[in-house]
């Protein structure tokens, strides 16, 4: 029977989440109105827009190369399954090109969970955004507002959420967004931990390799690696 300080525990961790969900709505429904500013008012501030950024990147430098050595301090370093892969400099990936925009003609999201031993890992924010970023700090969470450029698969924040945003219809594998971030995906290993990979899909035990789960919209992705804790449910916010 649970305790009262797990109930207090369980219901804190619903509530840090419930934010973290609302907080990227909010920046996602604030990306998508921007994306929606006309091209000829974008033309128009082009020039503008440049040298600013050249300012401010001069002057922000230092305060980049933090946010991404400490990879979501928010969160706690030993937390994180891995820190987000710097590598990403344009190049194609295991087939995932990438933009100085965002691409949305196909924008669909996924939800991926990780469990090493029982413990709940964290999938940092940037991975598949080439830095510098931009980062907006939002209730809990952080967000990335934009980099350098945008793989068709990233994260924007740390909830977990993947973002598959692409100039066509092309359906990705989980195992290409690990290799954007530079980790090892098998049923055998994830990331740098090894031992046997337990996969959920939609709730569904995934009996194949985890690196070929094909990602469609709103599909619920988990790994438990050792401990099999069970299939964890996930609610998309608003707006996703």
């Amino acid at each position: 029977m649970a305790t009262q300080q797990n109930k207090k525990d369980a219901a804190q961790r619903r509530a840090e989440l419930a934010a973290k969900q609302a907080a990227m709505a909010r920046a996602e429904r604030r990306r998508k109105t921007g994306w929606g500013v006309g091209v000829g008012v974008l033309v128009a501030a082009l020039v503008g827009g440049l040298i600013a950024l050249s300012i401010h990147r001069n002057s922000t430098d230092a305060a980049q190369v933090t946010a991404s050595e400490s990879a979501n301090s928010t969160t706690g370093e030993s937390n994180l399954l891995a820190p987000t892969w710097s590598g990403v400099k344009g190049q194609t990936i295991d087939g995932v090109s990438s933009n100085q925009m965002e691409q949305l003609a196909y924008h669909i999201h996924a939800h991926l969970a990780i469990y090493v031993n029982g413990t709940q890992k964290t999938v940092p924010y940037g991975i598949g955004i080439e830095e510098p970023w931009s980062t907006e700090a939002d209730g809990s969470s952080e967000f990335v507002d934009s980099g350098a450029a945008f793989y068709y698969l990233h994260t924007h924040d740390d909830t977990g959420v993947i973002h598959i945003e692409s100039p066509n219809s092309t359906v990705y594998t989980l195992g290409q967004f690990f290799a954007e971030w530079n980790q090892s995906l098998s049923s055998t290993k994830i990331g740098p931990y090894t031992g046997t990979v337990t996969t959920y899909v939609n709730g569904a035990k995934y009996t194949g390799d985890p690196a070929d789960i094909k990602m469609t919209e709103h599909e619920v992705i988990q790994l438990d690696l050792g401990k099999v804790v069970g299939f964890q449910p996930y609610t998309f916010a608003s707006g996703l």
